[in-house]
């Protein structure tokens, strides 16, 4: 794996695994806990692709970019799918306490996000920065409200994932000849159609650690009477994402309440009111023989689920600063780096004057 100049990895042994984290080289060990962020990554990748992000920032910060287990340094064990994103959590957790950090500001990026959510459900943290995160309800299979479709969460989970993409994972494949390829799908699903990096070999390499199987990525399926034919199994990260298993709205509930960032790309296809990899999307498309219809399998609204749990959140006395890219894929940090940095920023530092406003501020880049 690719470091770039200024950045250190190690191992962090903690008593639930081994956990790989990466580092800027000079950060105060000792800075307080309102200058450290915490970088979790999102279902296919590891903490190297948040290394232009870590080397941006300023000095006076601490940054710590942890590997979920399965992806990057950290040690291959499997995800118990029941707990939702539980194991996750509880492994960043360990994670922070072996560094001797308390709370701290977490940034989650798509299937982080999820994690971060759950972290806070279950300790104290200073701010949650969520970019183009899962919905607070999972990923497909639900109504506007969270309600399963299905009781099931029949086309959810391990299923939606392309059996090609995750056998040129396996193989390690660098390859871009095909649509399949991981340099080919981060060209053309993780970011917004056009956009060209110049580190794309080391995101690519990045996406190759990810770790394959039932227990992994994305995990075991079983049949479903439903349409489409299949549920999530009961181990893996997608199933893991599963509403079956998966709902971190309960944020609404809590007592003391973290400032939140909500970063998303306007042009996000994998997080999206009409997600390319929402079965019952594909079914209307025609991709998926035997759609029975939007009565009975509605596409779920991502973005909307989203929107509406954090009004919820502000109207419960929190506080959300909403960074909408309208030009951005799934990758704002990627996309546009100084956007994304002026955003978490002003997260981390924003004092609100008079108690939290219960208003959304609205921040918008160049489209």
């Amino acid at each position: 794996m690719t470091l770039f100049d200024g950045i250190t990895a190690r191992v962090v042994q903690t008593p639930r695994l081994a956990v790989g984290v990466l580092e800027r080289n000079g950060d105060a060990v000792d800075a307080p806990a309102d200058r450290t962020i915490v970088f979790v990554h999102n279902v296919v990748g590891s903490a190297e692709m948040w290394q232009k992000t870590m080397l941006a920032l300023p000095r006076d910060l601490r940054l710590i970019a942890v590997d979920l287990r399965g992806h990057g340094r950290s040690e291959r064990r499997g995800v118990d799918a029941t707990r939702g994103v539980r194991d996750f959590a509880d492994d960043l957790h360990e994670t922070l306490k072996a560094l001797e950090l308390d709370a701290a500001h977490l940034v989650g990026w798509g299937l982080g996000g999820g994690v971060v959510l759950q972290y806070a459900l279950d300790h104290p943290v200073l701010s949650l920065t969520l970019e183009s995160p899962v919905s607070p309800y999972g990923f497909g299979g639900t109504r506007r409200d969270g309600s399963l479709i299905n009781e099931d969460a029949a086309g959810t989970g391990a299923g939606v994932a392309d059996p090609e993409f995750v056998a040129r994972i396996a193989e390690e494949d660098e390859t871009a000849e095909v649509p399949s390829s991981p340099r080919s799908v981060f060209r053309s699903v993780f970011l917004a159609t056009g956009y060209v990096s110049r580190n794309e070999d080391v995101w690519v390499e990045s996406m190759l650690t990810t770790a394959v199987g039932d227990d992994a990525f994305p995990g075991g399926t079983t049949t479903s009477p439903s349409w489409p034919g299949f549920a999530p199994g009961t181990t893996g990260v997608l199933n893991a994402l599963s509403p079956r298993y998966f709902d971190v709205s309960a944020i609404v509930d809590l007592p003391q309440k973290p400032p939140i960032l909500w970063v998303h790309g306007g042009r996000d296809i994998i997080i999206s009111d009409e997600s390319a990899f929402d079965s019952n999307v594909r079914g209307r498309r025609g991709e998926l023989d035997g759609w029975p219809g939007e009565d009975a399998a509605p596409p779920q609204p991502m973005v909307t689920q989203t929107k509406d749990v954090l009004d919820a959140y502000t109207a419960a006395g929190g506080h959300v600063l909403d960074a909408l890219f309208p030009g951005v894929g799934h990758c704002p940090h990627l996309e546009e780096p100084e956007d994304f940095r002026a955003a978490l920023l002003s997260r981390i530092d924003y004092v609100p004057v008079g108690g939290p406003p219960t208003e959304v501020i609205v921040l918008k880049s160049a489209d």
